[in-house]
This record gives C-alpha cells, sequence and structure tokens, in this order.
C-alpha cells in the first residue's frame, strides 16, 4: 500500500464536533469517546503543573539534518552518556510525504537533566551531517511499506531497538530486534523476529525497562490502538532471544509467569513507555479510548495495576484550540532520560492529518506526579 493511501486511511474524523482522532503511524482513538474501564485509578495528584517546553523538530530546528517532519522521539542513554532520540516516518519536508521518506532515524543530544526545562538541543545525527536510515531498505517494497520503532534499551554497552515491520498502517507483518554496539551509530540485525499474532496480537508494540533483578520486563499491546495491554519478562542477556520470554498470566486462581498471558489492563493501548525511576516504575502511553496521555507509577511491573496511582498528563484538544494540558491529535508521550518522578518530560507527538502539518515532536514538562 502506498504512503498517501494509508494517509488517508489514519486520517483523523471530528467526533460529535468536540475533537479529532488522535493519529500517528497507527490511527488513533476518538476525542470524547470513552474505551473500556482500563483501571480503578486511585486519585489523582492535586498539583500538576503542565507546560509545553519547545517543539522539537520541524522548519529551523531539524532542518540542518534533513529532517523537518518526524514523530515519535524514543529517547535513551547511551552507553557512553549521551541521549539517542529514535524517530519514525521521517521526510525532508515540513510536511507528511515531502521528500526522503526514511523510518527510522535517529538525532544525539547532550542536554543535561539540569538543562532540560530549557528544552533538548541536538548534537547531531546518526549517519552524518543528514540523518540517515539506520538501516537500508526500500520502502513500499512487495513485503513491506516501513518499518516503525517500538521502544530502545540500553543494557550493559549494547543498544536493542524493537521495531514493527508494517504493510500499511497498523497492519503488522512481523516485529523483530536490531543491536548497537557503538552508542547508535551502527545498527545489526540480532535474529530475533516475532510473528505478528503472538500472544493473540498483544505483542506488537512493546516498551521495555530493565529491574535489579537481572530480568527485563515488557508491556505490549498490538498496534492498532483497540487492545489491552500484556506483561512479559525475559533475562537482560536473553533479551534477543524470542524463546526466552516469560510471560504473565492468571490461572487456577493465582497469577504467575509461564501461564498463558492475561491482560493485566484492560483499555485501547498506543505508544508505550515504561521506566524504572527513582525506586519505583513509571509506565506513560497513548490513552487511545479516553483520547489523552496517561502516567501511572507502581512498586514493580507486576504489581496491581488497578491500584496503582494514575493520571491523565495532557489531555487531546481540537486545533485552533489548544494549551499546554490541552493538544490536537496528540500521541506518544515518551519520558526523557534525567526526567524525576516529580519533574517529567516527555516527548509527545502531534500530527494533523487533514493537512499533513503539524507532523513533529514536542518536549512537555509535567512536574507534581510522582511528588
Amino acid at each position: 500500500m502506498k504512503r498517501s493511501t494509508f494517509l488517508k486511511a489514519a486520517a483523523g474524523a471530528l467526533a460529535g464536533g468536540t475533537g479529532l482522532v488522535g493519529a500517528s503511524t497507527a490511527w488513533g482513538g476518538e476525542a470524547g469517546t470513552t474505551g473500556a474501564k482500563s483501571a480503578k485509578a486511585t486519585a489523582q495528584p492535586t498539583a500538576l503543573q503542565v507546560n509545553k517546553i519547545a517543539d522539537l523538530t520541524g522548519p529551523g530546528l531539524t532542518t540542518a539534518y534533513r529532517m523537518e517532519a518526524t514523530d515519535l522521539g524514543i529517547p535513551v542513554r547511551t552507553p557512553d552518556g549521551r541521549n539517542l532520540f529514535v524517530f519514525g516516518d521521517t521526510f525532508e519536508g515540513a510536511k507528511v510525504g515531502a521528500g526522503w521518506w526514511r523510518s527510522p532515524v535517529a538525532l544525539y543530544s547532550t542536554t543535561a537533566a539540569a538543562d532540560l526545562p530549557s528544552g533538548v538541543k541536538w548534537s547531531g545525527a546518526v549517519g552524518g551531517d543528514a540523518a540517515q536510515q539506520l538501516w537500508e531498505y526500500e520502502h513500499d517494497n512487495p513485503e513491506f511499506s516501513t518499518v516503525l520503532p517500538s521502544d530502545v534499551i540500553t543494557i550493559g554497552d549494547t543498544m536493542y531497538l524493537h521495531v514493527m515491520v508494517n504493510k500499511g498502517l497498523g497492519t503488522v507483518v512481523w516485529t523483530e530486534i536490531w543491536k548497537s554496539a557503538d552508542n547508535g551509530a551502527t545498527w545489526q540485525h540480532t535474529g530475533a523476529k516475532f510473528a505478528p499474532d503472538l500472544h493473540g496480537g498483544l505483542f506488537q508494540m512493546l516498551t521495555w525497562g530493565e529491574g535489579d533483578d537481572g530480568y527485563v520486563y515488557v508491556y505490549s499491546s498490538g498496534f492498532q490502538r483497540d487492545k489491552p495491554m500484556i506483561l512479559q519478562r525475559v533475562r537482560s542477556g536473553s533479551i534477543a532471544d524470542p524463546g526466552a520470554y516469560e510471560p504473565w498470566g492468571y490461572k487456577d486462581g493465582n497469577w504467575g509467569w509461564g501461564n498463558p498471558p492475561t491482560p493485566v489492563l484492560e483499555g485501547k493501548f498506543g505508544e508505550l513507555c515504561l521506566r524504572p525511576l527513582g525506586g519505583k516504575w513509571i509506565l506513560t502511553w497513548f490513552n487511545a479510548g479516553d483520547y489523552r496521555i496517561d502516567g501511572m507509577i507502581m512498586d514493580t511491573p507486576t504489581s496491581n495495576l488497578h491500584e496503582a496511582q494514575r493520571a491523565t498528563l495532557i489531555h487531546g484538544g481540537e486545533w485552533g484550540n489548544e494549551d499546554d494540558t490541552h493538544v490536537a491529535q496528540l500521541y506518544g508521550g515518551y519520558i526523557i532520560p534525567g526526567s524525576t518522578l516529580g519533574d517529567l518530560h516527555l516527548a509527545v507527538s502531534q500530527w494533523n492529518t487533514t493537512d499533513n502539518w503539524p507532523y513533529r515532536v514536542m518536549q512537555f514538562r509535567v512536574q507534581g506526579f510522582g511528588a
């Protein structure tokens, strides 16, 4: 399917005149609609302060890297201490489809944690002066149309990137894991490849974080924004072995590892970001059913998520009627390294699917969530 064709499949529509579908590289939930009840949330913090810090991509910001239109910007700390942001479908001009399509691409930043309130600044691109696709392939080839990043993690001196291979929006033909042993400068396939119908299609889009117990914990869902979320774990040294992943499931009256996976949270999940932070674990995600970005703080990934501290961090909004807490056609919501539970910085995407611009990544600051 051509990019121009599946852009139309992702286009937003007004929901009762009150908002737009949140769209990205998968179609999203409608503003004003309510998905399945996903959790009995605890009381929200009373003093959340949310501010847009800056646009991170666009004309004058990423023009030098020949990538004015892009999304996602999934951040990770590299082994040498820099930050690497991995982006999805990227175009040279300031509009979706405006020349030189590639995905994934990545930019480096050396912005220190203390300087995050002034905005992330770029220090270079993977591939040289212009941001290059992380590995070579042709878009819209007979097998697939594009490769989109899901999440990236650093384990020791190696970085691992999980990607979804798509033939049209929301149609995943397989997923796979790539690795880099040189701080993201070059990438090699690990050999890990996963079928799109694994666990009933709930292991397509994922997020992961490494615990202090030798395991990487993995939340995942489908890439259609209409499915719940499941949990698995894998030994840190076996992350590229598909057979080493253990599901977390409910069987014979008990939760346990190795059982068939049971959804740990119902709802309509979009992009996910799980990170250990400040002695806790934090999950942020695009809540497609309720058209917003939510956050949750828990003791461990196996905690009862129905009882975890939860809050809406950024609401979906309408074009022409946005503010710091309401953003039209938002998605993403990835935690930028240097954040704390009480002072989160998020990479948030926005795509006007009618005009195909804006299509960009922005930085938001959320204070008071984990205070």
